[in-house]
């Protein structure tokens, strides 16, 4: 990595986690003494090549001012948006003027508080000098199966796992490049499922880092008893 070359991070924050079925977005829900957010922006923060945290956060967000951690000096807030790809665009132009085309930019779930800094630098060493970028993903290990459009689904057919796998994030994309292919996604009418889907919408091959199935989206209630058990097992990482 150029020795010019900086990394930002953003982090969309604006969802409300509907299948949490919970009186407050997910990102907010205490665990294990701290809030979900909080443990994932402590992790991003413990890698000191990170220049900055832009995190976006919905309009008239209540719960976000009351956190000690968004005020961090190296955390900026900005407004998110409907869809999590208008919260990056968001987080994307709070970088304006402070990042350069080059620089690369890590995007990350605001709801996977368990993912370990060694694997974001590990990520960051393997993908410095790639031409697009990549992701932290995990091999399928599951057997798949298609299912039937109708409820409740049939299965359809079994998949191939061999060259399946699970993207997780931070995934890890120079700015101008990733700035561009959430614009053009938008502009195409395109749904961006993650940002590699944006970059791979325009014809690049993004880089699939070696993550850890430890690194979970809290998604359901069952996720954040087990991301209690994770970060309890890892209690010793920012110490």
């Amino acid at each position: 990595m150029s020795s010019s070359q900086s990394i930002w991070a953003v982090v969309p924050a604006a969802g409300i986690g509907s299948r949490m079925a919970a009186d407050i977005p997910k990102q907010y829900l205490p665990l294990h003494n701290a809030t979900v957010i909080e443990w994932t922006l402590r992790k991003l923060l413990a890698v000191q090549r990170v220049r900055k945290v832009v995190v976006a956060v919905a309009e008239h967000d209540p719960h976000w001012p009351q956190l000690a951690i968004s005020q961090h000096p190296q955390i900026v807030t900005t407004g998110g948006g409907a869809e999590r790809a208008d919260s990056v665009l968001a987080g994307l132009g709070a970088l304006q003027g402070l990042a350069q085309s080059n620089d690369w930019v890590l995007v990350h779930d605001a709801a996977r508080p368990c993912v370990q800094p060694a694997s974001i630098n590990r990520m960051i060493d393997e993908l410095h000098d790639h031409p697009v970028g990549g992701i932290l993903a995990v091999p399928v290990a599951d057997t798949l199966k298609f299912a039937s459009p109708r409820e409740p689904a049939d299965i359809e057919k079994t998949v191939d796992r061999k060259r399946t796998w699970a993207a997780q994030t931070p995934q890890m994309f120079r700015y101008g490049e990733l700035l561009n292919a959430l614009q053009n996604a938008s502009g195409d009418g395109f749904i961006v499922t993650d940002e590699a889907s944006a970059l791979e919408h325009l014809g690049f091959q993004p880089r699939l880092v070696v993550g850890r199935t430890d690194n979970l989206k809290i998604t359901t209630p069952d996720d954040l008893a087990l991301a209690q058990l994770i970060l309890a097992s890892q209690s010793n990482l920012l110490e």
